[in-house]
């Protein structure tokens, strides 16, 4: 614990490391102040039923990537949402479009134009989505939570303006958390909109355990205990690899390799156990959202059924088609994003090679099979996380506080404190620190 003070203490020893985290903090509570701003001619004490609406099922899950701005009739309704649905699209087509493609090899030309690309589809993703939100709130709210003196017209069109100037604002904040910031802007944006209903959500748990009788302190202790090994489990999912030897040759002085039999230039391949992150949730939480959605559009019994059962975040259906995919888009997404083939051919020519395995194609079949191997346990795991607040839920424990068992807004907390840490010690070991995570003597900064 003295050490992790005494980092603390050089964090703020770094002017530029101290200027990063400054704005930083003041750009997220800038966020966080317009998620409590509500859309011009709404009455902010009329939003019960919308609060109401947001309380369980997929309203929630909205609710919970905002901060509560959905629940709110907030100028960043959408939030960032949007934003990451097009990062998704444009990664996904650039599997197919060849275009696209040639932008991702370009380097830092082709980062910034797909960067482009991706604002300017996240602006009709907003215009598209917005018209639907506010046909919610006309469909949830009562009449009187209107002004009579802004005609419907004029409120549509106003406020479809506002939200996606919303949404181009919080992406805005986002980048320059990436850029001026300690990085990772957009995923921060996100994690203080989870962590910001975490009190409440605890709040809540509290008064049903300790003030209703619902177990007593010794239950609400072995809860948070419980939680605390979610989180470690979330934690070595994250950061589990599996290391692959490499054994590269060295140059000799006439310019030939000759292999190292000392193994003195060996380093290691990291094969992520879960590549992916949260994508594959992500993915299996857009595919959940159809079926309540499509159904909700008939009246038909069949329709409510389906609607109910998809619409039910904690039943048995949901959960284990939820599962599913997930296992199915965590072997797609890992296919995807990593590039075997090209692993392969980078190590070549560098005069690498794996122990026992030719270069080139069998080292590229060789990692792929790695791959398929850590990948299945990994994909297992999350599927198992993302449904364990419905495990936890089964037993009693309130749902608000159920979600942080796990899911989606647990792995992105944990991955982007992780993200975030890791930044903050490279600043740390680039000026002659004692990194966070790192134990020994405090080195004096050089001069």
């Amino acid at each position: 614990m003295k050490k992790f003070f005494e980092s603390v203490s050089n964090i703020w020893k770094i002017d530029e490391l101290r200027s990063r985290i400054v704005l930083t903090l003041c750009l997220l509570l800038v966020y966080r102040f317009g998620a409590h701003v509500t859309l011009p001619g709404i009455d902010a004490t009329q939003l019960n039923a919308l609060a109401g609406q947001t309380k369980d099922g997929i309203g929630s899950i909205l609710d919970m990537f905002t901060g509560g701005a959905f629940s709110k009739a907030s100028v960043f309704a959408l939030g960032i949402m949007p934003y990451i649905s097009a990062s998704i699209v444009v990664q996904l087509m650039g599997i197919a479009i060849p275009y696209l493609q040639k932008l991702q090899k370009d380097g830092e030309s082709g980062r910034k134009k797909l960067n482009q690309i991706t604002r300017w589809l996240t602006i009709v993703i907003t215009i598209v989505q917005g018209p639907g939100y506010i046909y919610n709130l006309y469909s949830t709210l009562p009449g009187q939570a209107f002004y009579p003196e802004v005609s419907q017209q004029v409120f549509v069109a106003l406020s479809i303006v506002i939200l996606t100037t919303g949404t181009i604002f919080a992406m805005w904040l986002g980048e320059k958390i990436t850029d001026k910031g300690i990085g990772n802007g957009i995923s921060l944006l996100i994690m203080v909109g989870i962590l910001a209903r975490l009190p409440q959500a605890f709040l809540q748990e509290f008064t049903s355990t300790i003030t209703n009788n619902g177990g007593g302190p010794m239950i609400l202790v072995l809860e948070v205990i419980g939680w605390l090994l979610v989180i470690m489990s979330c934690v070595l999912l994250v950061m589990a690899v599996r290391k692959i030897p490499v054994q590269y040759a060295r140059r000799t002085v006439s310019g030939d390799f000759e292999q190292d039999i000392n193994g003195e230039n060996r380093q290691f391949i990291p094969l992520k156990l879960n590549a992916s992150g949260v994508m594959p949730i992500i993915f299996a939480q857009a595919i959940m959202f159809i079926p309540a959605a499509v159904a909700g559009l008939s009246q038909s019994e069949t329709s409510r059924s389906i609607a109910s059962t998809f619409g039910d975040l904690f039943g048995f259906w949901y959960n284990l088609v939820f599962a599913s995919l997930i296992i199915i888009f965590t072997y797609f997404y890992t296919a995807i994003t990593v590039p075997t083939n090209k692993m392969a051919d980078d190590l070549k020519r560098s005069g690498g090679f794996i122990p026992g395995i030719r270069p080139g194609v069998e080292t590229s079949d060789y990692l792929d099979k790695i791959m398929s191997l850590i990948t299945f346990p990994g994909s297992l795991f999350l599927a198992l996380l993302a449904v364990f607040p419905a495990i936890v839920g089964s037993l009693g424990v309130q749902q608000s506080w159920a979600m942080f068992f796990g899911g989606t807004s647990l792995i992105i907390m944990v991955g982007v404190v992780i993200d975030t840490v890791q930044q903050v010690n490279s600043y740390l070991l680039n000026k002659h620190y004692d990194s966070l995570m790192k134990s020994g003597k405090n080195r004096k900064a050089v001069a």
